[in-house]
């Protein structure tokens, strides 16, 4: 699905020190599956994550999916792309203050009113909150019932990747464990990306691609 070649992102490109975020290298993910990034903080794990969903641009290389190469489309067709394809889901839940978990589903929701709620509940049911809980706002429910509302805006659109960036790190264990299960669950028909420096959640990985410095220093398969 995604064919990484010699990919390379630099910051203070007009400076003497130039900083290297990605060191320049190839990398070929599946179709689907549990994939995790790892490394400690700046290895250019979140970095090689917003280059592969479009959220950033490389400096030098490029990024194939689908045999199509993201570095040379507009920015419309991303934008797309990213509402179509892909999904997100981030350390913090980033939900609407104001809007019920079912609305906070919704948002991300393609198609017509009926057809989007009617979805976003079956995504919400599915994910283990119960239909009171439907309407409430993020601040009545708990951390882990929050991380699963975002897991579901992200997945409401089947998207066939979804790309998530530290999702357990606010969570305690428990929490941890079943967002886990829930991702692990996805990538058994789709490709589930998921970047942390907690090595523990990726038991069980189908991938585990390991950066140090903006460079891979180790890829594990199952």
């Amino acid at each position: 699905m995604f064919k990484i070649k010699n990919i390379s992102m630099i910051y203070d490109m007009n400076t003497d020190e130039k900083l290297y975020a990605l060191g320049g290298f190839d990398l070929d993910l599946p179709d689907k599956g549990l994939v995790g990034v790892i490394g400690p903080s700046g290895s250019g794990k979140s970095t090689l994550m917003y280059c592969l969903s479009t959220l950033k641009e490389p400096t030098e290389g490029s990024v194939e999916y689908n045999g199509r190469d993201l570095t040379k489309i507009t920015s419309s067709e991303r934008e797309h792309l990213r509402r179509s394809e892909f999904g997100f889901v981030f350390q913090k839940h980033y939900l609407v203050p104001y809007m019920s978990a079912v609305d906070n589903v919704m948002v991300a929701g393609l198609g017509k009113d009926p057809e989007v709620r009617k979805k976003a509940e079956e995504c919400l049911q599915r994910l283990g909150l119960e239909q009171r809980e439907f309407k409430k706002k993020p601040a009545k429910l708990s951390g882990g019932q929050c991380q699963r509302v975002a897991i579901a805006r992200a997945m409401i659109n089947d998207p066939k990747v979804v790309f998530a960036d530290e999702p357990t790190a606010s969570l305690d264990h428990v929490n941890a464990f079943n967002v886990m299960k829930i991702l692990r669950e996805y990538s058994r028909d789709r490709l589930v990306i998921v970047v942390t420096h907690d090595r523990s959640i990726l038991e069980g990985a189908d991938m585990t691609v390991e950066l140090w410095d903006g460079n891979i220093s180790k890829i594990t398969t199952a």
